[in-house]
């Protein structure tokens, strides 16, 4: 039995944490784009990882084997 690959992009999106969670980056963040109208508190708010819903750690769990 072969082993199963890891969806390379999947990967780069996403983290898991050693107790199991799912961590991404947030949404709208812009990353170095736009960022004067955006607040410093908003910007600060935009470096830390946010966890994953379990709705869609199930939905690309498949693409992410082993390490989900």
């Amino acid at each position: 039995m072969p082993k199963i690959r890891t969806h390379r992009g999947t990967a780069k999106r996403v983290k898991v944490t050693a107790t199991g969670k799912v961590l991404h980056r947030h949404q709208f963040s812009g990353c170095g784009h736009i960022l004067s109208k955006k607040s410093s508190k908003r910007k600060r708010k935009f470096r830390k990882d946010q966890p994953t819903f379990k709705g869609d750690v199930k939905r690309f769990a498949p693409t992410i084997p082993y390490l989900v």
